[in-house]
């Protein structure tokens, strides 16, 4: 007989595209929790929608809870190793015995709504919330925002990071069609924090906060943010004002400057959500992230001398800031190792990265969703790319390290799953 974790394997995952995977809609959300018995409603929480740093701005804002002496649950997608990454308690993972016996336990229920693989997941984390009666969770949306999975919850807060054209062909092709299926996670009368700047996109979240009237926090209208550089453009302070204090130097465990503004939307949400929160707990739980949340993946140092980073960003605008916090940490090459979803508008990324007059490597990884390798290649060297010959991720890491001068960079990055095979346990080729 399958294992409770096959079965949750074998339901379909969404690829990127309108496929039998992608099945927008909450009516399946609604029969798997009435069935599990609406485990959601046993816990309060914090929503995240947004185009990029929404696991970030997540994982931050369930680490700084966890450092005040709450017990976190937080929902993020997709995992790196293994798909109970994706419900953790304080960090920890569920334990693969749970989540087998939990799939098996309710496998009537998966038959009878069929659930795509990312509404199982969404379903078995609150399950696995509130049988370990967690204080408070943070949840982040799949896609979008109106119609995905986790819009089934009334959160104390909700988050919008920002707003980028991404999943057009699904969710709109304007700024403001986006944000409006992104503003959709906004429920009556409940507050919600974004970060999003592009006119466009603030007038349609505002008019959907209003209709709702849900007090709506726009970072820049209710505080400030000053950065301050301590001789590293990869790691520095922030100093941060806000309607509840003034925080000093700040220092996000996060590299990167493009962190400070989701570190402050996490600041922000868990000062509404949780107001008793003191100063030295946001100082913790920025501090101590990896630990307190688990989060891996967001420009990791795999290695200093050379210096080799695995980032999970996938699409221009969040590639742009992971070379940019990269460069003046570089005084040779700078050598990027590549896969990209099909999904993606790869030429935006094939054009920042020949303006940064980077070498590319494609990565040969094992997963559907990303574009074949000759595809990739054509593409970078059409917008004058300058690429080497394809590798595995172990491959072109290797092949760097044995030829990489001082001031060298290796980033790994386009896909989760680039990440996934640049953390493994163990390095095999």
């Amino acid at each position: 007989m399958p294992s409770g974790l096959d079965r949750l394997h074998d339901l379909p995952r969404f690829t990127g595209e309108a496929d039998d995977s992608f099945k927008p809609g909450l009516e399946r959300m609604h029969a798997l929790l009435d069935d599990m018995g609406r485990p959601e409603r046993s816990f309060p929480s914090i929503h995240v929608a947004g185009t990029n740093g929404k696991g970030s701005t997540a994982s931050m804002a369930a680490s700084i809870l966890s450092a005040s002496g709450l017990s976190v649950g937080l929902h993020t997608s997709p995992e790196l190793l293994h798909v109970t990454e994706r419900m953790r308690v304080d960090g920890v993972a569920a334990p693969e015995e749970w989540l087998d016996a939990a799939v098996r336990r309710h496998a009537e229920t998966l038959n009878r709504t069929a659930p795509s693989f990312f509404e199982a997941t969404v379903a078995f984390s609150f399950l696995y919330f509130a049988e370990t009666s967690v204080d408070i969770a943070v949840v982040e949306v799949g896609l979008g925002g109106r119609l995905d999975a986790t819009n089934v919850l009334q959160p104390l807060v909700s988050i919008i990071t920002n707003i980028d054209l991404e999943h057009t062909n699904l969710l709109g092709t304007t700024l403001a069609d986006i944000a409006r299926e992104k503003a959709g996670i906004v429920k009556p009368n409940t507050p919600c924090v974004t970060g999003v700047t592009q006119p466009e996109a603030l007038s349609a979240i505002r008019a959907i906060a209003s209709a709702q009237e849900a007090p709506l926090h726009v970072l820049e209208e209710e505080g400030a943010l000053c950065l301050r550089d301590n001789g590293t453009s990869i790691r520095s302070d922030l100093d941060l004002r806000t309607p509840l204090r003034t925080y000093e130097r700040l220092r996000p465990a996060l590299p990167g400057r493009h962190q400070h503004r989701n570190a402050w939307l996490a600041i922000r949400a868990v000062e509404i959500a949780h107001p008793d929160v003191k100063t030295e707990e946001v100082r913790d739980g920025l501090r101590s992230v990896a630990q307190r949340a688990g989060l891996r993946g967001r420009m990791d140092i795999l290695s200093e001398h050379p210096l080799i980073i695995a980032d999970v960003a996938h699409n221009a605008s969040s590639l742009s800031a992971t070379v940019d916090a990269l460069l003046p940490s570089v005084r040779g090459e700078l050598r990027v190792g590549l896969a990209l979803a099909r999904d993606k508008n790869c030429e935006p990324i094939a054009d920042l990265l020949a303006d940064g007059d980077v070498t590319v490597v494609p990565l040969r990884v094992v997963a559907s969703r990303l574009r074949h390798l000759d595809d990739l290649a054509t593409l970078l060297r059409r917008r004058g790319v300058r690429v080497l010959a394809p590798q595995t991720v172990e491959g072109a890491r290797q092949q760097f390290e044995q030829k990489a001068d001082a001031g060298d960079a290796l980033l790994l990055t386009g896909s989760h799953y680039v990440v996934r095979d640049a953390i493994r346990p163990s390095r095999s080729g």
